[in-house]
């Protein structure tokens, strides 16, 4: 596991204080793999790691806006009783396939019942953790925020078609990082907000989808590239979308 701090030598005189790190939609297989590689003793410069989910006490539910304004208002009282400051968030939600329906292989298949649920779990939460937890972010000194995208949400890329909802969501969910990220540069120069691709991974979102022979590679593997990524970003690549080897990929 690489000891590079995700807190890279700022412009400013680096803060003393106990730097946190908080993964949200911890309960995934992605998620629960960020919260493993933040929590060894000294990792990415990490003092604690903190996760929330569906099932944490405090809980984050996408369709509830209030149990997002609690759960900030719990990551604060975490901050403020320990003297500490959140110096890296991660968003590793994500929503593929489900009771809600599969990826549209045609617009033949589109259904209102999923492209609320693809967009409530990949967009509309997300944008609700901005609200809640962005301004949770020091306003000196270097910080991260990246939130957990997809490929296929680059318009650019998409020669393929299909998959309408889930490409669409994530689309929408770029351009919300980009514009967070401008806001998020204003109050603190040294800020970055970013989208990650973080290839197939080997969990439930992607294994029925992935091809013969297709390699799929495991969370813990992605999760140390993720936050390798996170910890060699420069300040000119806030609001880009990057992949797990620190490639800028089109919008």
């Amino acid at each position: 596991m690489s000891d590079t701090d995700t807190t890279v030598t700022p412009t400013s005189a680096p803060s003393a204080r106990p730097r946190l790190a908080l993964v949200i939609g911890a309960g995934g297989g992605l998620g629960a793999a960020l919260v493993q590689a933040l929590g060894a003793p000294g990792a990415h410069g990490i003092d604690r790691v903190l996760a929330l989910g569906r099932t944490t006490q405090p809980a984050i539910d996408y369709s509830d806006e209030a149990s997002l304004r609690s759960a900030a208002a719990w990551v604060a009282a975490q901050c403020a009783a320990e003297g500490a400051e959140l110096r890296l968030l991660i968003v590793a939600s994500g929503f593929l396939h489900g009771a809600e329906g599969q990826p549209e292989r045609s617009w033949s298949h589109l259904d209102a019942d999923y492209l609320r649920q693809v967009f409530l779990v990949n967009t509309i939460g997300p944008a609700l953790v901005m609200k809640h937890f962005l301004p949770l972010l020091p306003r000196q000194g270097r910080c991260v925020a990246g939130f957990v995208s997809a490929k296929v949400g680059s318009i650019g890329d998409n020669a393929l078609g299909g998959w309408y909802g889930y490409r669409a969501a994530k689309a929408a969910l770029n351009q919300l990082v980009k514009t967070a990220a401008i806001e998020l540069k204003r109050r603190n120069p040294e800020a970055l907000c970013v989208a990650l691709h973080p290839g197939t991974v080997d969990t439930a979102l992607s294994k029925p989808f992935a091809k013969t022979g297709l390699k799929l590679r495991p969370p813990e593997v992605a999760a140390t590239e993720l936050l390798s990524v996170l910890a060699g970003l420069e300040p000119v690549q806030t609001g880009a979308l990057v992949d797990y080897q620190g490639k800028v990929l089109p919008w």
